[in-house]
């Protein structure tokens, strides 16, 4: 009944479709992140693998977290010089940019001690538009 609902249904595809390209990115991404040993885990102790996998989900992890708080303050500027920013654009913006990071470069550590500003999660950006349009596409998914 799922693959023949899957298979006549539009909107069902293309949000599996969209979901899966999320999971396929994040896990390039994490793979590229970890490029040490080229992703290969050559301990064969449990312990050490899960801490190999572990070490490489958190720095993913921080590395995205890092992206988004650099494409937040990129928005918060373009939001005070007076542009209007579509939530539908923003949707479209990936975390899982790596341009700007240097696996092989130097690095600093002397500001490891300076405690960073308070982060303000809050984005003036009315996202009500896509919360509307989900709950239309998962309306129109349940109906077919």
């Amino acid at each position: 009944m799922q693959l023949l609902r899957y298979l006549t249904d539009a909107p069902l595809r293309r949000r599996v479709t969209a979901a899966t390209n999320k999971v396929e990115s994040f896990n390039r991404f994490s793979q590229w992140v970890g490029f040490g040993n080229q992703g290969v885990i050559a301990d064969n102790d449990p312990v050490e693998q899960e801490k190999a996998m572990k070490f490489n989900s958190l720095l993913t992890n921080a590395v995205i977290f890092h992206n988004a708080l650099d494409i937040a303050e990129i928005v918060r500027q373009l939001l005070e010089e007076g542009w209007e920013i579509d939530p539908g654009d923003l949707a479209h913006i990936s975390p899982y940019l790596t341009e700007h990071i240097k696996r092989f470069g130097e690095y600093s550590t002397h500001e490891l001690g300076i405690e960073p500003e308070a982060y303000d999660p809050k984005l003036d950006v009315d996202f009500t538009p896509l919360r509307e349009q989900d709950l239309t596409t998962v309306g129109l998914g349940q109906a077919a």
